[in-house]
């Protein structure tokens, strides 16, 4: 008898990253001078992330989203969505934004919620409506339909613009500080209503937040940037933290470890991730 042959079974690869940032540099420029935003960031959001962007003011992290976004172009490096260069806005990215007047004003909840999927031909009205009225249960606004933005606390116009991302079912959700303006009670609502949509929907997030309290509570990753111009100083896994460890002592310690790194140059000698032939540098928290 002839022994078995052995058959050697190859693990499928890894799913390519839906969201890619290759070495991008953004600049602001004016008569007088020019004003570089990023250094050379690169990172890789898979489908499902929660991937938060962390850093203090003026590192650039708004204008990483706007790029994702296609609001503004890199000078160099590049985007790519689902193996597609970014280069203009899309219904496939949407943004919540943090001022309470990215609503018009004019318009109900219900209308604001319909007109993305309206003005892009989306969906029928009918259909649109059917739609907007499922995500506007979904954020909890049941009754809210007919009622103006004057009419809402800032909590509820968060609760409206994302009802209106959602509904677009966007490639990622993108949001830009969202709760930033919101009292602490209500801010806290808000990260624990957003917690409860993605373990339900699963979207992917890329969150951009210069509270780390926040990116332990919001995000499954954390790309850390520096103080201007940003660079990546570290990407952190931090699935293990939520609204449920908020305050524990290894939460406590995670804000202390990633305030170091942010600030007291413990990862100023890390690589940035993406390049060829680099490891993505990754920390322990």
């Amino acid at each position: 008898m002839h022994p078995p042959t052995l058959q050697i079974v190859r693990p499928p690869p890894p799913p390519a990253p839906l969201l890619r940032v290759r070495d991008v540099n953004l600049e602001y420029r004016t008569d007088a001078r020019t004003v570089r935003a990023t250094h050379e960031v690169s990172f890789e959001v898979h489908r499902g992330d929660r991937f938060v962007l962390l850093g203090p003011s003026g590192c650039g992290k708004s204008s990483l989203l706007k790029a994702v976004a296609g609001f503004i172009a890199p000078q160099s490096g590049s985007i790519e969505l689902d193996g597609r260069a970014v280069t203009r806005p899309g219904p496939d990215r949407i943004v919540v934004f943090q001022e309470f007047d990215q609503l018009p004003p004019w318009k109900t909840v219900l209308e604001n919620v319909m007109f993305p999927l309206l003005a892009t031909g989306r969906l029928a009205r009918r259909d649109a409506r059917e739609r907007a009225m499922h995500w506007i249960g979904k954020v909890g606004l049941d009754g809210f339909e007919q009622a103006h933005p004057h009419t809402l606390s800032g909590g509820m116009k968060q609760r409206v613009a994302i009802a209106r991302a959602l509904a677009m079912q966007p490639e990622v959700l993108l949001m830009d500080e969202p709760f930033a303006a919101l009292d602490a009670l209500t801010r806290r609502k808000m990260q624990e209503e957003l917690g409860r949509l993605w373990e339900e929907l699963r979207f992917t997030l890329l969150f951009v937040t210069h509270s780390i309290e926040e990116a332990l509570v919001v995000g499954n990753r954390i790309l850390l940037l520096s103080p201007h111009p940003g660079r990546v100083r570290a990407e952190l896994n931090s699935h293990q933290f939520g609204l449920h460890s908020a305050g524990g002592a290894e939460f406590q310690a995670a804000t202390r470890r990633i305030h170091g790194l942010l600030f007291d140059g413990a990862a100023e000698a890390a690589p940035a991730p993406g390049r060829a032939a680099e490891p993505v540098y990754r920390v322990a928290i």
